[in-house]
């Protein structure tokens, strides 16, 4: 039976230390507190689709450490198809994180992640094509992503590819092959080396990256809203009004939602408004899997949210 999503992507556990100064080189220092949490943008997004009803399935490699053994619990628990994920050799992917004040340091350890290759789609290649969408990211390696983007374009399923962390190194080719292409716009800048401080600059660059031959351009503006543009058509979606507590995990979020709404049956303006709603909701939470509802709680959550005009 075909699955609503397959996200193929990274797994982290979030490694956080709440800290007064950083450590000299050679240097040991105390630390007020220290906190572990499930992340990584693929399972991020997997688990966010899962929270609001979706079947999905993950393709991705835990690592053979207990990391890796507390990962594959989660997804389990998480309602989400493990077939695709495999034990690697490594340790699981981290991401320690070191937060002072309002500024935070974080260092990305690969991990089991830099194992999830084209050849463990070919082994997975079922997944990949029983889908009605396939999500991507950029936390595995890119010949992985084009690899599956050729088997989707294959069995005709619709991707979206959401380009963070950003790369220098993207082939336009593959790209245009996707039905969505998701930046922000710190990423959108990145992308066209143009400048994006006003939304007539997003909408410009936006539109730079349209004429190339992509399909449709999702760019999330955080606090602006949500800017859609196709070779027709632009609109910008608006955001919430929220008092924020912290926006970890909260591109994700939204990634994850509109792949839920999209193959439910929304068209692309209505699943857009919906996954800014799930994302708005998710600022006001810490953390980023801990802060995404499950579709019984949402309701109460977006019912208090005001639509920044």
């Amino acid at each position: 039976m075909a699955h609503d999503i397959t996200v193929i992507g990274s797994n982290m556990m979030e490694l956080t230390t709440n800290i007064e100064r950083m450590p000299q080189l050679g240097e040991t220092v105390s630390a007020p507190s220290f906190h572990m949490a499930f992340g990584g943008k693929g399972a991020n997004q997997a688990f966010a689709a899962a929270q609001l009803g979706s079947d999905v399935a993950m393709i991705s490699v835990v690592g053979s450490d207990i990391l890796g053994k507390e990962y594959l619990n989660h997804f389990k628990e998480s309602g989400i198809d493990i077939s695709g994920v495999q034990i690697g050799h490594q340790s699981n992917g981290v991401a320690p994180c070191f937060i002072q004040g309002n500024m935070n340091s974080i260092i990305v350890v690969q991990g089991a992640n830099s194992e999830l290759t084209p050849a463990v789609l070919d082994h997975f290649s079922k997944l990949v094509r029983d889908t009605k969408m396939i999500v991507l990211q950029q936390e595995i390696s890119l010949k992985t992503n084009y690899h599956a983007i050729d088997i989707a374009e294959q069995y005709g399923i619709p991707v979206i590819l959401n380009p963070a962390p950003a790369n220098d190194n993207v082939d336009m080719e593959h790209i245009t092959k996707c039905e969505f292409y998701s930046p922000n716009e710190t990423e959108l800048s990145h992308l066209t080396n143009m400048p994006v401080e006003t939304i007539d600059q997003i909408k410009e660059a936006a539109h730079f990256l349209v004429d190339q031959g992509i399909k449709n351009l999702i760019v999330t503006i955080g606090s602006r809203g949500v800017l859609w543009v196709t070779k027709d058509q632009e609109e910008l979606i608006p955001s919430y009004k929220v008092d924020a507590v912290d926006s970890i995990g909260a591109g994700d979020s939204f990634i994850g939602a509109f792949a839920h709404y999209y193959t439910s049956g929304d068209g692309i303006p209505t699943a857009l408004r919906h996954a800014n709603a799930y994302a708005a909701v998710t600022v006001t939470m810490s953390g980023s899997q801990a802060s995404y509802p499950s579709i019984n709680e949402l309701p109460k959550l977006q019912a208090k949210l005001e639509i920044n005009y």
